[in-house]
Formats: structure tokens, C-alpha cells, sequence
């Protein structure tokens, strides 16, 4: 996929990905390249993603190495395999959402 099709693909939307059919995490996509990730343990992190060599790349709030991926778009859904290490993880698409994921607060106490 081509950053116009991945954009118009996802925006305002929230996808929920599996690996070898276990639950791996979720991603809302906002306007303006943003997106929240969560592996689902209701915890988020704020990103943005870019397109860089045909590949959609992104940073998070907590980690600023570009995380690469290829986008495909399959009978089924969107399929995302891993660019940093291609062997490693392929992600499918399991659902999507019109609805923001539920992220909690920071943790409280000490």
C-alpha cells in the first residue's frame, strides 16, 4: 500500500491485530499521521507514521527508532509484515472499529 491508500484505509478507524491467531494488539489512526497503539493491556502510546521507501515507518512517544512495516491489503483485511526483521512478525487484521480503544490512565500510587 501506498501512504495515500494506507491513509484513506485507516483513518479514523481502530484495527485489533493477531499473530498465528493470537490476540497481538490494537491501533486507532487519527488525523494528521497520528496513531495509538495498545497490545491491548490498556496501556497507549501516542506515534506518528511516515512513508519511507515504500514502507509506512513509525515512532512512538517511547521509542523514536523508526519501527517499519509493508501494508497489504488481502481478502480478508490488511496484512502487515515487519520490515525491521521480516522473518519475525506478520500482523493481521482481526477487526476494526469505528471507536477509540480504551486506554487508562497513568498508573497511580507508589
Amino acid at each position: 500500500m501506498t501512504a495515500t491508500e494506507f491513509d484513506s484505509y485507516t483513518r479514523g478507524k481502530t484495527f485489533y491485530y493477531a499473530e498465528d491467531s493470537q490476540p497481538y494488539g490494537g491501533e486507532e489512526y487519527l488525523d494528521g499521521k497520528r496513531v495509538r497503539w495498545s497490545f491491548l493491556d490498556g496501556k497507549c502510546k501516542e506515534g506518528q507514521w511516515f512513508e519511507s521507501n515504500d514502507q509506512i515507518c513509525f515512532v512512538y512517544e517511547d521509542n523514536p527508532d523508526p519501527q517499519c512495516w509493508s501494508f497489504f491489503e488481502s481478502a480478508e483485511g490488511l496484512v502487515a509484515r515487519f520490515e525491521n526483521d521480516p522473518s519475525q512478525t506478520v500482523l493481521y487484521e482481526v477487526g476494526k472499529s469505528d471507536e477509540p480503544m480504551v486506554c487508562l490512565g497513568p498508573d497511580v500510587g507508589v
